[in-house]
């Protein structure tokens, strides 16, 4: 039987849920011609699950899983589909679906030794074959991506990652396959893939080039320029720099002045010292590993076994086994047959061998709640032996190290527990809505004065609006962190009475204010009480009327970009910082055409040390202002652009696409003051339902415009207006009327002739509630039509 060679399947979709896209992998694997599927809606080929894809979709740039499929035969199919979710230049967006079909279920393997290497390699690893299909992803890679390896499996690297770089890595694959030669591709991959790649041939025993392995090795703690990933990934600032450094002090004062060698291993928590005799195997950390330059001594040449940065486990009866269990410390002879079968195998002590030590003296790292590790100091021969007043200088360096390396850890498990608190803070995904698309960075502090109170947020409002906020709470640490967390529940808590832009600041101010009070009087010196110097940025995108308000209190303004590339700043008065009180606060409106690109941010992103404001603004504009496939790489453009370094203060960066619903997806109507129009209304309704498909909608519509309207008609003033808006799967309606009076829900008594009217709707909708504009309110309920 001739095996099925390995092809791939790609299609697609419009945001209206429609075939766009059919290639001829497609055709293969399911049977239709173009002609038969383009222009329908993608549904039709679903064997089931209509309405779970679309919830999987909702919200995501990405998504891979399993979807029913159904063949042109009538077969089910259920197959794994990759789905990106693709931006043009002109502001529109579609979907891109791409499977991989293979009649390889598993990609070959080697030997363990092997397989363990490529799996466990700390930098990103995968095989293509020879007509650049995935074969293979190690763990790091998938972790990079997001994505597991069977979702990647037989689609090539365009497929998996979308974009320019990938492009590049496929054509520097392709040449490394025709030259036999390594190749380089420049271009990074995505944000946690931020080095070059490198793509190598792999060639058999006859050298023949088989397939290309692309790797991209990832840059050293100690080399690393530009920003982290904003998921606080990886080890923090302060935390193991600052141990190792005081580790490091330690070899610095007793190399060569009480021994030719020396290490630090360190735990990574306390441990309780029992000071029993018997010794119990122990994991640490090489902290610290420095040597009097001689030829091949450690730290100047190779053969030293384990190295700093490293994991050493240490064997029941190994030296440093034993100094920890008995808490003081203890000196050997490596000739002891014991230590000297110690120095021979275990890794950890491939610094013995190398340097001849013959005298070696463990010193523990004590403090008050326990031991932190041990330090090894070595002399060899020509020195002799360690003498009592080497020991006591021996313990008292080592107390006094073990003092800076508790101090160092105790700062680093308050900055990870600022940094906990802050991440479970922040957003954790964005909100499904569909006036913007938005893309996010958050990136904190490396310095010593810890994690600071930035913060963003995407808010869906009433009307298929969508507030976005940025702030900044000055100072750093767990107090900063918790008062941004206040600040955040609280914009979220008044943006969902819908008040404008300029009055949610000043109810703001107003909180500010009794927080610096309440704190004030509990802690008479807390710095920064309450938050007082706090700065926000307050912003609304309405996508049918295509017009952004915005307030701002001490915060730099937003940048935009029109859709033909030209960048300013949004002219947003400048108002005080929270806190102050008193002083007003001023907003603005502005139209924006769709596809227009807003840039909001915390200062950090532009006091960057190594050039001034008007550089930073300069870097900032240019990379907004140049095209890009994706809002993820325009935030890791602007990033790029703009920090050489790890930020001295905190970032938040928000970027966000506009999208407008356009005329034939709103329906409004003026309606006169008089009952008789509820019934004109239900009719409006209903003819406006069936020209968008929705009739099986009309019933629960029905009930609920014609409860607002009566409820405008009764309780409200002219002029009255309904308005119908179709967003994606959201039915929203709306009346209008231009008395300030807000409507209460209440339950009506048995014989009473109203007050169900509310009741009514808050049970048919998902969700309802009152916006009050500078004149009148509105009234709105929304429905979710994937329940119908």
């Amino acid at each position: 039987m001739e095996r099925q060679s390995t092809y791939t399947a790609t299609a697609t979709i419009d945001e209206r849920g429609i075939l766009t896209g059919w290639s001829e992998g497609a055709r293969r694997l399911l049977g239709y011609d173009s002609p038969a599927v383009v222009g329908r809606p993608a549904t039709a080929l679903l064997a089931s699950g209509h309405t779970a894809v679309r919830r999987a979709l909702a919200g995501h740039t990405r998504w891979n899983g399993t979807v029913p499929l159904r063949h042109r035969d009538g077969r089910l199919l259920e197959l794994g589909v990759l789905a990106h979710r693709r931006s043009s230049p002109a502001g529109t967006t579609d979907w891109l679906l791409v499977s991989a079909v293979t009649a390889r279920a598993q990609p070959p393997r080697g030997e363990p030794l092997e397989e363990w290497t490529f799996l466990q390699s700390p930098f990103p690893l995968a095989i293509f074959d020879a007509d650049l299909r995935l074969v293979r992803a190690n763990r790091r890679l998938e972790h990079a991506l997001a994505l597991p390896e069977a979702a990647m499996r037989g689609l090539r690297l365009a497929h998996i990652v979308p974009g320019a770089a990938s492009e590049e890595a496929d054509r520097a694959m392709r040449l490394a396959l025709e030259s036999g030669r390594p190749q380089e591709a420049r271009g990074r991959l995505g944000p946690d893939l931020e080095r070059p790649t490198v793509l190598t041939p792999l060639k058999d025993a006859d050298g023949r080039v088989r397939a290309v392995c692309l790797s991209v090795p990832q840059p050293s703690p100690e080399t690393t320029a530009g920003p982290r990933p904003p998921d606080g990934s990886g080890p923090a600032a302060g935390a193991l720099g600052d141990q190792a450094r005081a580790a490091q002090e330690l070899g610095e004062v007793t190399v060569p002045r009480l021994a030719d060698v020396m290490t630090v291993d360190l735990l990574d928590s306390p441990r309780t010292v029992s000071g029993a005799a018997a010794p119990e195997r122990v994991v640490l950390r090489r902290a610290a590993l420095r040597a009097v330059p001689h030829g091949d001594r450690p730290g100047h040449g190779t053969g030293v076994g384990v190295g700093v940065g490293q994991t050493v486990v240490c064997p029941a009866g190994s030296p440093p086994a034993r100094c920890l269990a008995a808490a003081r410390p203890q000196l050997y002879d490596t000739t002891d047959p014991e230590i000297a079968e110690w120095a021979a195998l275990d890794p950890g002590a491939g610094w013995l061998r190398v340097s001849g030590v013959r005298s070696l003296l463990a010193v523990p790292l004590l403090v008050p709640d326990g031991a932190l590790g041990v330090a090894l100091f070595g002399r060899q021969p020509e020195r002799g032996p360690f003498g009592p007043e080497e020991l006591r200088l021996a313990e008292e360096f080592t107390a006094k190290a073990a003092a800076g390396v508790e101090q160092a850890h105790g700062s680093s498990r308050s900055r990870t527990t600022t940094m906990t608190l802050q991440r479970s803070l922040l957003p954790h995904t964005l909100p499904e809505q569909e006036a913007l698309e938005i893309a996010t960075r958050y990136l904190p502090a490396a310095t010593r004065a810890g994690v600071g109170g930035d913060w963003f947020d995407v808010i869906p409002l009433s009307g298929a609006r969508v507030a976005l906020v940025v702030g900044d709470v000055v100072g750093h640490g767990i107090r900063a962190s918790a008062t941004m967390g206040r600040l955040r529940t609280a914009v979220r808590t008044l943006a969902d009475v819908d008040l404008p832009a300029d009055e949610l600041l000043t109810h703001l101010d107003d909180l500010v204010l009794r927080l610096a009070a309440d704190e004030g009087s509990a802690d008479p010196g807390a710095d920064t009480a309450g938050g007082i110097g706090t700065t926000c940025l307050y912003a609304v995108y309405d996508p049918v009327s295509r017009r952004c308000s915005a307030a701002r209190a001490g915060h730099p303004p937003p940048a935009v970009v029109s859709p033909d590339g030209t960048v300013r700043f949004l002219d947003v008065p400048a108002g005080p910082p929270l806190g102050l009180g008193g002083l007003p606060f001023e907003a603005i409106e502005t139209e924006l055409p769709e596809g227009s690109l807003l840039a909001l941010y915390t200062d950090g992103l532009l006091e960057a040390r190594d050039h001034d404001i008007d550089v930073a603004l300069d870097k900032m504009f240019a990379a907004l202002g140049r095209p890009a496939a994706s809002l993820e790489s325009v935030c890791d453009r602007v990033l790029t652009e703009l920090l050489s370094h790890r930020p001295d203060d905190d970032i938040a960066l928000l970027v966000a696409r506009t999208r407008a619903l356009h005329e034939d997806l709103v329906a409004s109507w003026q309606l006169d003051d008089r009952p008789a129009v509820v019934a004109l209304a239900r009719r409006y309704a209903t003819e406006q339902l069936s020209a968008w498909g929705l009739d099986e909608a009309a019933f629960t519509t029905e009930l609920m415009v014609s409860e607002l309207v009566t409820n405008a008609i009764r309780y409200g003033r002219p002029p009255i207006r309904l308005r119908l808006i179709h967003q994606g799967t959201k039915l929203i309606s709306e009346v209008y009327d231009s008395s300030g009076t807000t409507p209460h829900m209440r339950r009506a008594r048995i014989f009473d002739e109203g007050g169900r009217g509310l009741l009514l709707v808050a049970q048919l909708a998902q969700r309802w509630g009152t916006r009050h504009d500078r004149v009148g309110k509105t009234v709105w309920a929304e429905q979710s039509l994937t329940a119908l």
